[in-house]
């Protein structure tokens, strides 16, 4: 696994993740994120995960570009999300949109497998390469169509999508567990979606909320994501 070095930077994006989450308390109904995730970004390289010429960038609480025309997301809606997905050490994980791989090396440090999937193989190849150089071992990439998900690796204790996806595609919720969460924002490709977390009951009911609206880029299509 990565080992990131306590910076000046890294210290005031993990502040202005606080900050953040405690200013969006009246729509997610938290005022702070487990120190479990909070250590996940704190571990994981951000510079890694970025082109050269904005790595002096890396952590600011914002997007930034990234290959392909896509951007690498902020670490709010990163560390959001995986604090929402409540990861255990021996989950196996499945995130559509792969993205740069920032979203999978932190899922990474949480939990025991991810499998993720990215719909542009240059990114696929460019984020599976980073998270090899960081030793990354526990999480496996391929290029395709993240919509049908991963059934070969199902079921799962989770399901992260890191691009906006305007229904919620029902394989990823028959791959999850009884009692697993899927992640996802949902809306128009061009407006504002909402976040929403969905978990899947024992008897097969699925219990859904609205977090946060967001803005993401589309899950289908010639478009990537933005993890």
């Amino acid at each position: 696994m990565a080992a990131n070095e306590n910076t000046f930077d890294q210290q005031q994006m993990l502040e202005a993740i606080r900050q953040s989450v405690r200013e969006s308390a009246s729509y997610t109904g938290r005022d702070a994120l487990s120190e479990r995730v909070m250590d996940a970004m704190a571990r994981v390289p951000r510079e890694a995960f970025v082109l050269p010429e904005y790595r002096h960038l890396a952590y600011r609480n914002t997007p930034l570009a990234i290959a392909a025309g896509q951007t690498i997301s902020q670490p709010l809606i990163v560390a959001l999300m995986t604090d929402l997905l409540d990861p255990g050490a021996d989950d196996v994980i499945l995130e559509v949109g792969t993205g740069s791989g920032y979203q999978a090396a932190v899922l990474a440090e949480l939990v025991r497998a991810v499998y993720s999937v990215e719909i542009v193989t240059e990114l696929a190849d460019s984020a599976a390469a980073a998270l090899a150089k960081l030793g990354y071992d526990n999480v496996q990439v391929r290029a395709g169509d993240g919509y049908a998900g991963w059934p070969e690796h199902a079921p799962y204790d989770g399901v992260i999508v890191t691009a906006a996806a305007e229904h919620i595609p029902q394989p990823l919720l028959d791959q999850l567990k009884p009692g697993g969460k899927l992640v996802i924002p949902v809306g128009e490709h061009r407006g504002v979606q909402e976040l929403l977390l969905l978990q899947v009951g024992e008897n097969g009911d699925i219990e859904q909320r609205s977090i946060l609206p967001v803005r993401f880029v589309p899950l289908t299509g010639d478009h990537g994501s933005p993890g």
